[in-house]
């Protein structure tokens, strides 16, 4: 399709997203401005197979090298396949994979071509979403709270909400519908609330070989050990005002803290050192949320959703009862990033990642052809 973006109009835009759980592709379809959703298209799911996963893994904390080259390698291969299978795509946004995030040290480093992709499709692509933020003094994540509150305003929503993302790390932004733009100051709040999916991950696939504690069916047999639980929240993290960003290996000694557990008791105590890190987490909102809606594979997990609900003070459902898609937020919502990044948009805040001023961050790669012609 290829048209050219402009300044205003609604883009059709695609978009990816590769999380830190590191169980495959997400991408979807919608329609939108950059400011306002207009609609939601299709999606698709590409899994990784094993053996990519376990490169992916093997990379993970590495900042160069073959480990870095081969993820890099995995991400460009499963992304060109997954995003040609859709048609009438005017712009793609593609976030990659985030191996290591430093922001107050070495940076941020997500694998992913976007000059090749751009190649492979045919189609304009932004990418490299976060590395402006980060050079501005950002934390460069999370950068989805734009998106968020582009949904509150799609709901017609007239009372500050909150979004929870739960993937490999659990991510919370608090908005109020009622500002007249993300980057106003007072519209968003943004910040990672802590582990999420990661360590429960990373235990079933470590004891039993399985990616995860599927619908918390292992950690419903188990019993929280309150020890862990303590010295989970002595951590520093937890009293650091937001906005503030982890990587997802920044609390694998968890682990270390469930090492004498059956299997079911860990996987008990580490669902439930998510919840109360998003308990922690929410004594930052300006004023409490009306309502929590929670987006990603956490909100599968039934006993972590009941953790939840008995640690917040607001009602806690999972994005599906507004309308929105759980599992495809994030494509959809580097899809809406990606017109803002084409259009010179802010990407990111004060409020959501720290950086110094509202910056769009990102890069615009366009096809063989249509850099001939420009």
């Amino acid at each position: 399709m290829n048209k050219a973006i402009g300044k205003s109009g609604i883009v059709r835009a695609l978009g990816a997203m590769s999380g830190t759980s590191l169980d495959g592709v997400d991408a979807a379809l919608i329609e939108t401005d950059g400011i306002r959703i207009h609609s939601f298209g299709a999606s698709a799911y590409r899994a990784y197979t094993d053996t990519e996963r376990e490169l992916l893994r093997e990379a993970l904390g590495h900042w160069h090298g073959p480990a870095v080259n081969a993820a890099g390698a995995v991400i460009d291969a499963a992304h060109a396949e997954l995003l040609a299978q859709f048609d009438e795509v005017d712009l793609v946004g593609f976030h990659g994979q985030t191996l290591a995030h430093e922001p107050r040290g070495r940076g941020t480093l997500q694998v992913g071509d976007g000059g090749a992709l751009a190649r492979a499709l045919n189609r304009p692509v932004v990418w490299d979403f976060r590395s402006h933020d980060v050079a501005q003094g950002g934390e460069g994540a999370p950068l989805a709270p734009f998106f968020h509150f582009a949904c509150a305003q799609w709901i017609k929503a007239r009372a500050p909400l909150a979004f929870l993302n739960l993937g490999g790390v659990g991510n919370l932004t608090w908005v109020d519908p009622t500002r007249a733009a993300p980057e106003d100051k007072g519209a968003l709040l943004a910040f990672d609330t802590g582990p999420a999916n990661a360590p429960v991950n990373d235990l079933m696939q470590a004891r039993l070989g399985q990616g995860m504690d599927r619908d918390g069916a292992l950690a419903a047999q188990g019993q929280v050990a309150s020890g862990a639980l303590e010295q989970f929240l002595a951590d520093p993290y937890f009293m650091r005002t937001p906005p503030k960003s982890l990587d997802r290996n920044d609390f694998a000694k968890v682990l270390e803290l469930v090492t004498e557990l059956s299997d079911a008791d860990a996987a008990a105590t580490l669902t439930a050192m998510c919840a109360v890190g998003v308990g922690r987490g929410m004594a930052h909102c300006p004023h409490p949320p009306e309502r929590l809606l929670v987006t990603g594979g956490g909100r599968h997990n039934k006993v972590l959703m009941e953790m939840l609900r008995d640690n917040l003070d607001c009602p806690v459902d999972p994005v599906e009862i507004i309308g929105l898609d759980g599992d495809m937020l994030e494509a959809q919502a580097f899809a809406h990033l990606a017109v803002r990044v084409a259009r010179g948009l802010p990407t990111s805040c004060p409020d959501t990642t720290g950086v110094r001023a509202a910056v769009a961050g990102g890069t615009l790669s366009h096809p063989p052809l249509v850099d001939m012609l420009r």
